[in-house]
């Protein structure tokens, strides 16, 4: 299982890469295998700004349909619109082309909650 260790995570099973005050963000490897095929990414809150662990969109498998909460309170500035012609990038490469949206981060000291690779190797028990 693929876990970069550069990338920061979330209980969630999403994954955080912050370059100065944005973040990209998508679902981890693990959870697109625990999902399964998937279908369609939804996002209706481009250009909001929301608060850590607000509902941002959806990811629609063949099987189930889960919530995607965000891990940085920010401004969603940005949505990965190539999903929308192939959410299956969240399966082959969740972590490259698979990305679903980019967040300005409102409140930076929030990153330190978030957890390292160690941290969520663990909570998957991988």
């Amino acid at each position: 299982m693929n876990i970069p260790s550069e990338l920061k995570y979330t209980k969630d099973h999403e994954w955080v890469k912050i370059e100065g005050d944005i973040a990209t963000v998508g679902i981890t490897d693990f959870a697109q295998g625990e999902l399964g095929d998937i279908v369609y990414v939804e996002v209706e809150t481009l250009d909001e700004t929301l608060d850590k662990d607000e509902v941002f969109g959806t990811v629609e498998a063949v099987k189930t349909v889960s919530d995607l909460f965000l891990p940085l309170t920010g401004e969603i500035i940005e949505f990965n619109e190539a999903l929308e012609d192939a959410p299956e990038d969240v399966n082959s490469d969740p972590y490259g082309k698979g990305w679903m949206i980019k967040i300005k981060i409102s409140d930076a000291s929030q990153v330190d909650a978030l957890l390292s690779d160690a941290d969520y190797k663990e909570l998957i028990g991988a």
